[in-house]
């Protein structure tokens, strides 16, 4: 048995973890090895006001901006006013951020290198070099390397929670989790007083994503199945700018080349941003991705261009060397040429619904980081937003779990994982077909721009495809790939039923039949809740 069970090990279950005292029992669940998860690919920083000519509530501004008016006003100034303690805590963790020469309107008062990002009205990025997340998650795992009371379980992949309720006793408290073993193929329950969810997000539901393969939306799909409310799971963002290549699975261009003065270009060398925004290149992802669409689908091209090539070659080098370097093992020099981009599916804005110590309505059930929803990002996240929420909430979720350890804790019997009417399946085609085919359609009918008929056909499909996959998993043994095509489906189905319910167009949910953002639906998140809806469950 242990104290805390956290699911996923990212920015989010890593802060938590050390945020805990080593008094307690912890395990850290990680689908792969425990570096493999979004926070590796993040590239662009955190953001927080570091700096004199800047203002938290300007940082609180911009978020509610970006928001497109559905983030929670409490939630942004709870998280913004937290921000630079956040930084003052990964500093202590050893997290290298980037300390260069530069002029006084780029370094903080401690001497960071700050960097601007689209939706921001100052310069307050702190990051390293291009690669904030892998030094974020390299810093922490030595950390959590070096605490013997914190246990890393790699290759585990969470199935269910186990709940009370399920157990046939009075109430409903999450008491831990079915966990799949990857390397034997064996499942076994794991019992814990708090399980927290630090899963990520849900962006491999579509076919092109900046996301690792790990990015299923497990997390969601499990607190759903467990009786959790789910909000906002339309507002799925778009990073603008990924590397066009058949062989660039997932290698976005980060933020700060278009902060720093990249621009966006069609292939003829022309500017079309200003035409949308006069932000131009630093507008909110969501405007900046929506205008690619539209101007690759008017001239029938596969990508558009982000130039820098016009800085010195110093500059680029020193400030993307990461970008630099990855670009260039595909054949291109970004400080000679323009990159080819296009946008790709980055960021899930919505998930399970907790409050601000990342309570869900599963009681002993946390959530933190991209699979809750807090109302941090409403209709769109501001960029550099996300690894900041990470570590708000999981230092808030650690001090409400301490308060709440001397609550009694029920001790049932967790019975073993039945796999005596199942079994070994001969038909892996089925899986990948599936999980090919979800993808396509996503991607297809519920991306960039939506309509109504468009929604419905993937609805109707979906649904045909749940059937299939509910009739697989009953009769086979489980998989990995089973587990994550399970809840792939689920998300997904979230995702179209959301975008179904809003009738407007908001931030990033844009439909053609609805092109214009009701002021009604003002502060209106779109909440999902399983009790009221049939499927799936």
């Amino acid at each position: 048995m242990y104290d805390v069970l956290i699911i996923g090990s990212g920015a989010a279950g890593l802060s938590l973890a050390l945020s805990l005292p080593s008094t307690l029992r912890i395990a850290v669940l990680s689908k792969n090895t425990i570096y493999e998860g979004s926070t590796l690919y993040a590239q662009g920083g955190i953001a927080a006001v570091l700096d004199q000519d800047d203002s938290l509530q300007a940082h609180i501004n911009d978020t509610l901006v970006a928001g497109a008016g559905l983030c929670n006003e409490a939630t942004v100034g709870f998280v913004v006013n937290n921000g630079p303690q956040a930084i003052a805590w990964l500093q202590e963790q050893g997290v290298p951020f980037t300390r260069v020469e530069g002029s006084d309107d780029e370094l903080s008062e401690a001497g960071l290198h700050l960097t601007r990002e689209g939706g921001h009205s100052h310069r307050r990025i702190a990051h390293s070099n291009d690669a904030t997340g892998r030094a974020i998650e390299n810093s922490l795992v030595e950390q959590i390397r070096q605490r013997s009371h914190i246990e890393i379980l790699e290759n585990h992949i969470a199935i269910d929670f186990i709940t009370t309720r399920k157990l046939g006793l009075a109430g409903n408290r999450c008491v831990g989790a079915y966990v799949h073993k990857r390397s034997t193929q064996t499942t076994e329950p794991i019992r814990a007083r708090f399980t927290v969810l630090a899963s990520g997000g849900a962006s491999k539901v579509y076919l092109y994503t900046s996301n690792p393969d790990g990015s299923s939306g497990d997390g969601i799909a499990m607190a759903w199945r467990a009786g959790c409310r789910v909000a906002n799971m339309e507002f799925m963002q778009f990073h603008p700018t990924c590397l066009y290549h058949p062989h660039a699975k997932a290698n976005l261009i980060t933020e700060a080349v278009r902060g720093e003065g990249g621009l966006l270009k069609l292939p003829d060398g022309t500017r079309f941003m200003p035409n949308f925004d006069p932000r131009a290149e630093l507008a909110p992802r969501d405007i900046v991705a929506r205008a690619i669409d539209h101007e690759m689908k008017r001239l029938g091209v596969d990508c558009v261009y982000l130039d820098i090539s016009y800085k010195p070659k110093d500059f680029i080098l020193s400030h993307f060397p990461n970008v630099y370097a990855t670009c260039l093992s595909f054949g291109y020099d970004m400080t000679k040429e323009p990159l080819p981009v296009v946008p790709a599916a980055h960021y899930t804005c919505g998930g399970v619904m907790t409050d601000l110590k990342g309570r869900t309505d599963l009681d002993g059930l946390y959530c933190i980081g991209e699979a809750s929803y807090t109302g941090l990002h409403g209709a769109n996240r501001l960029a550099s937003n996300s690894l900041l929420e990470c570590i708000v909430f999981a230092r808030s979720t650690s001090l409400d779990i301490l308060e709440r350890l001397d609550e009694p804790f029920p001790m049932p019997a967790l019975p073993a994982w039945d796999e005596s009417r199942v079994t070994n399946s001969d038909e892996h085609v089925v899986i990948t077909h599936n999980w090919d085919e979800i993808r396509r359609f996503m991607w297809d009918y519920v991306g960039i721009v939506r309509t109504t008929k468009r929604l419905q056909r993937a609805r109707h499909r979906l649904e045909l495809l749940l059937r299939e996959i509910d009739e697989y998993y009953a009769n086979f043994k489980i998989t990995s790939d089973l587990i994550e095509l399970r809840n792939l489906a689920v998300v997904a189905w979230l995702i179209i039923h959301s975008a179904l319910r809003r009738h407007e167009s908001r931030g990033l949910h844009y439909t053609l039949d609805y092109p214009n953002s009701d002021p009604r639906l003002q502060q209106k998140p779109t909440i999902l809740d399983p009790l009221s809806m049939s499927y799936p469950h």
